[in-house]
């Protein structure tokens, strides 16, 4: 199920990536390069969620599809808060949270796979929280400006993707509880 729509969808958040940074280098007023790379955010962000949709609705499931979808979605998520970074909008300390957990948890889940315990670290509720937060703040931040001349997106994305930093440290200790007792059983 490689050429399947949902997984088209979920390739184009990867081949957003380069569109999203190069956005970063056209010569472009600030504020037409943000808003490009909001709206270009928002709308590939939005796949995550119609890409599974359309999977289940069209009986288009895949192991493939269920491999890639959290590949795509932490390769555009890293990648944003790596534009944030170098644009200054975002703590280089809240880039290293948020990363760092996603490659210890992506790997932690691949260990607990391999040795028949991967429901244990299943995906929960923080972590969906978590994620959410990251796709709010994320556009906040790439827009920041006034929205609706009223929203000043950029101090709100600064304490939502703080918020998210915290959530993620929650969520992180959370799966490694989880997966505490697999961990012990395996090193007797």
């Amino acid at each position: 199920m490689f050429w399947t729509l949902p997984t088209l969808m979920t390739w184009t958040r990867i081949v957003a990536i380069p569109l999203i940074v190069g956005v970063f280098y056209l010569p472009l007023a600030e504020p037409v390069r943000n808003l490009i790379a909001t709206v270009m955010f928002i709308i590939f962000a939005a796949t995550d969620w119609l890409d599974g949709f359309l999977a289940r609705k069209l009986n288009q499931t895949s192991a493939f599809g269920a491999f890639l979808d959290p590949v795509a979605d932490k390769f555009l998520v890293c990648a944003s808060l790596l534009v944030l970074v170098h644009l200054n909008r975002c703590d280089v300390f809240v880039a290293l949270i948020i990363i760092g957990r996603e490659i210890a948890i992506s790997a932690l889940r691949e260990w607990m796979a391999t040795i028949g315990a991967g429901k244990s670290v299943a995906v929960h509720m923080i972590g969906k929280l978590k994620t959410t937060v990251q796709m709010v703040a994320i556009p906040f931040l790439l827009y920041d400006g006034l929205l609706f001349g009223r929203i000043d997106t950029g101090t709100w994305g600064l304490w939502l993707i703080w918020a998210s930093a915290v959530l993620t440290v929650w969520s992180m200790v959370y799966y490694l509880q989880k997966a505490v007792p697999e961990i012990r059983a395996r090193a007797r």
